[in-house]
């Protein structure tokens, strides 16, 4: 089963939400290398509903960025319900879908009882769900892990509690919270995932290649694959994707078209946020360098650097050096 979200390609491949990374500018550039689906960086429902004004520049949905889904975090389903009814009549049809939370294993979340804390209450979770998917006209979904930790396993049977209350779409992530990111995923939980549900399932975990992208596609008979870190750094990786889907050869980005896309990104960074936020670029730049020579002097540099345009001239000197 489709979700018209989904049309662009099949599979389709998807940005993963992540937290001070996937925000408007790098979910364009990705959508540019072939990424078929994105997803807002995660919103608190009660900050939205109180009205905080940083939380409200999470929800800015460009054109270029579509198809894209708002993923909300929560715990009370008459907030969340009526934050899902606010951002569809004001996001003006610039939102494709409602996503919730689930899988967030940071403390600072599970200890409010919400992201994978909520695998440890099926029930509140379903209550959650029902609430949200009554209350939009949007297709909502969920994320979630493959349970707590291993002595809690409960992905399928989270699944299907989901699907029952109005779920159009599931990503599992193949690790416990207790893992947080360490370990291989279990590309075996996620199979049975799929064969337990009728709606689209998303697999997500270890896709750092084309070809870890065609082993969850055939291992798991998943609907679509969910980049997270691999995109870290790496946007190229769904134009890798995409050919190795397509059967066509792929030629990787030269380490000088590499620091291209860094810069481009900077800049496009910083024309369009307040330029007082460029320390969140410290971390990007970081990621586009991992491998090259030279690459550590420019890191110690760009964390130090006290100005936009400083970074900026240090990346620009560092591309132009490159071969």
């Amino acid at each position: 089963m489709a979700l018209p979200v989904f049309e662009k390609h099949s599979p389709p491949v998807v940005l993963a939400p992540m937290a001070g990374i996937s925000d408007s500018v790098f979910r364009r550039i990705c959508v540019e290398h072939g990424c078929d689906f994105t997803y807002t960086e995660m919103v608190s429902a009660k900050g939205l509903f109180y009205g905080g004004k940083k939380t409200e520049a999470l929800l800015r949905v460009s054109e270029e960025e579509r198809p894209c889904a708002v993923q909300l975090f929560g715990s009370e389903p008459d907030i969340v319900a009526d934050m899902i009814r606010r951002i569809y009549e004001e996001s003006s049809g610039g939102v494709s879908m409602i996503d919730i939370n689930m899988g967030c294993p940071m403390p600072k979340i599970t200890g409010n009882g919400e992201g994978s804390a909520l695998m440890r209450d099926i029930p509140k979770a379903a209550r959650l769900m029902r609430a949200a998917a009554s209350a939009s006209p949007l297709p909502v979904s969920c994320k979630f892990r493959k349970g707590w930790d291993d002595s809690s396993v409960n992905a399928v049977e989270f699944a299907r509690a989901m699907e029952e209350s109005g779920a159009s779409l599931v990503t599992v992530h193949g690790r416990t919270r207790e893992q947080l990111y360490h370990g291989p995923a279990d590309r075996g939980v996620i199979a049975e995932v799929v064969a337990a549900v009728t709606i689209p399932v998303i697999g997500n975990g270890d896709i750092f290649s084309g070809q870890d992208a065609l082993d969850m596609l055939s291992e798991t008979h998943c609907a679509g694959v969910m980049v997270a870190r691999g995109a870290e750094g790496n946007p190229f990786i769904f134009d890798e994707i995409r050919a190795a889907l397509d059967g066509r050869p792929y030629a990787p980005p030269t380490d000088r078209e590499r620091m291209s896309e860094a810069l481009r990104h900077a800049e496009l960074f910083l024309a369009e946020k307040d330029p007082r936020l460029f320390p969140e670029l410290r971390k990007h730049m970081s990621w586009y360098t991992k491998g090259m020579r030279g690459a550590l002097e420019l890191r110690r540099e760009v964390n130090t650097a006290r100005t936009p345009e400083r970074l900026l001239e240090l990346v620009r000197e560092f591309r132009d050096g490159l071969d």
